[in-house]
């Protein structure tokens, strides 16, 4: 849990690798410029920059409060990779992402979470559904777990439907008070037995401060095409109020999630 400020390193997409179909944002393996292998996240794709808004938020506050997710970097992609691709759909998707995008370091040789043969301990069960709750990811189910063991160790991936609440419209301040009833069908809810102790250290990392250094890396041309009566600016401050008053009244989510775990054991 570092205490520096969050920085995301630039790429530049040299190759596109091959389209991961899996859900509709249609990610792909790419390579960039450091050589590296990324998921490359479309803001031409599905619910446009908003994923991407929601895919780099939760996953630095994820990686904030101690949870492994692999590197997130922005990732620009050059008009030219939409001009050879024989796949018309994939065409229309490559042109329509041109400039600034959304990657995530590729886990090479990782695999899929599996709940029956995997165990998560109280503890970091309880971590991950904290993170979820807080964040509103409604994709974290045993369906669909977004979550991988590379080297024996529990990695979270795609929180692009996490902030869902983003596509309501202008009622955020009644939305930041709700209970996350989704939580529900989290994978890790029966496990989550120690969700008290971890809203108490998750409350003592998250502090304003931390919250707003995260909103402040959202890009402003990602914010600038979501509406034409807000700045980038006072997007931005709606993101950092939205999840600093979640974080104050975090018993809200809290409480919610407890009850439906004792529901379901």
């Amino acid at each position: 849990m570092s205490d520096t400020k969050p920085e995301l390193r630039t790429v530049n997409v040299t190759r596109y690798g091959k389209p991961l179909r899996e859900g509709g944002s249609l990610p792909a393996l790419v390579e960039a410029d450091d050589d590296f292998l990324y998921v490359l996240k479309f803001r031409g794709a599905g619910q446009g920059t908003n994923a991407l808004i929601a895919e780099l938020v939760a996953g630095e506050i994820a990686r904030t409060l101690g949870l492994r997710v692999p590197e997130i970097v922005f990732a620009n992609l050059d008009s030219a990779f939409g001009r050879t691709e024989p796949d018309e759909e994939i065409q229309d998707l490559l042109r329509a992402s041109e400039g600034l995008n959304l990657a995530l370091h590729y886990l090479s040789g990782s695999i899929t979470f599996d709940p029956i043969l995997n165990v998560v301990d109280a503890r970091l069960a309880s971590q991950i559904v904290w993170l979820d709750a807080f964040v509103m990811n409604v994709d974290r189910t045993a369906r669909n777990t977004n979550m991988l063991m590379w080297h024996k160790e529990l990695w979270l991936i795609d929180h692009g439907a996490a902030l869902y609440v983003h596509h309501t419209g202008p009622n955020w301040p009644e939305q930041s008070l709700r209970p996350f009833l989704q939580i529900k069908d989290h994978v890790l809810l029966p496990q989550a037995t120690d969700l008290d102790a971890v809203d108490v250290d998750f409350k003592q990392i998250l502090t304003a401060d931390r919250i707003r250094s995260i909103v402040a890396l959202i890009p402003d041309e990602w914010l600038t095409n979501q509406s034409i009566t807000e700045s980038a600016d006072e997007q931005r401050e709606v993101y950092a109020q939205f999840l600093e008053t979640r974080v104050a009244r975090s018993e809200i989510f809290v409480n919610a999630a407890k009850e439906a775990r004792n529901a379901r054991v």
